[in-house]
């Protein structure tokens, strides 16, 4: 069973938890961007990223993508419909019972989420807070190193060298690190959480229509992050 079909299981088990309206965005996109909403922190970081990952998938893929960025909150049962969540910011992460339970079910159903800790800092509050919470609900040793080797990096552009850097790791604020990997957690040898210090989502963080003047699009390894999502 795909991640699709875990997806559409839960969906199904929720149905009288009032998703009628993503189960029909369901039938009409392959992907959709829900950024969660979470109680504790800033949650609201990096507006424009969205935009930009949206159009590289609309450029690079042959995937019915929906234009629109959904912020939906992590407690809301709405948000186990989701192909796809990111999670990003600065503060303190601390969640409620409501948003614990969300987050834990989704991920063990087959869901994906993609966190980002906005710090770029191993030490920072985001950092420590977000990784306690995993070790809370999933085990201590669940959050883990991934290796260059692992699919995502190949899910569709090749990145032989693991996690591409960013401009944020090296500029004198938080840890001064160009980290060379990503940490994940898996449930049943599928990818749930996909954890990274780098700060992608400043990285991503423009007008997207200054992408031309890149000599090489830093989005595409979005593109990879979200395919070996809806594919995995």
């Amino acid at each position: 069973m795909n991640r699709r079909q875990s997806l559409q299981l839960l969906l199904g088990a929720a149905a009288g938890l009032a998703l009628s309206p993503l189960a029909a965005q369901s039938a009409r996109y392959d992907f959709w961007f829900t950024r969660l909403r979470y109680e504790s922190g800033n949650w609201d970081v990096d507006q424009r990223m969205p935009s930009n990952v949206i159009t590289s998938l609309i450029d690079y893929t042959n995937l019915r993508v929906d234009p629109e960025e959904h912020v939906v909150a992590l407690s809301d049962p709405k948000m186990l419909a989701s192909p796809f969540c990111y999670l990003a910011g600065h503060k303190l992460v601390e969640f409620s019972p409501a948003e614990r339970r969300n987050f834990e079910r989704y991920v063990r159903s087959g869901g994906f989420v993609f966190v980002d800790d906005c710090n770029h800092d191993i030490d920072g509050l985001f950092a420590k807070s977000f990784e306690a919470q995993m070790a809370a609900i999933f085990g201590r040793a669940a959050l883990k190193k991934l290796p260059n080797s692992h699919a995502l990096y190949r899910s569709f552009f090749q990145f032989p060298d693991g996690p591409p850097a960013t401009s944020f790791e090296l500029n004198g604020w938080g840890d001064d690190l160009v980290h060379d990997y990503l940490k994940g957690i898996e449930i049943d040898g599928r990818l749930g959480v996909l954890y990274s210090n780098k700060d992608y989502g400043c990285e991503w963080d423009y007008d997207w229509r200054n992408k031309r003047f890149l000599a090489e699009d830093n989005t595409k390894f979005a593109v990879n992050i979200v395919m070996y999502a809806l594919t995995a």
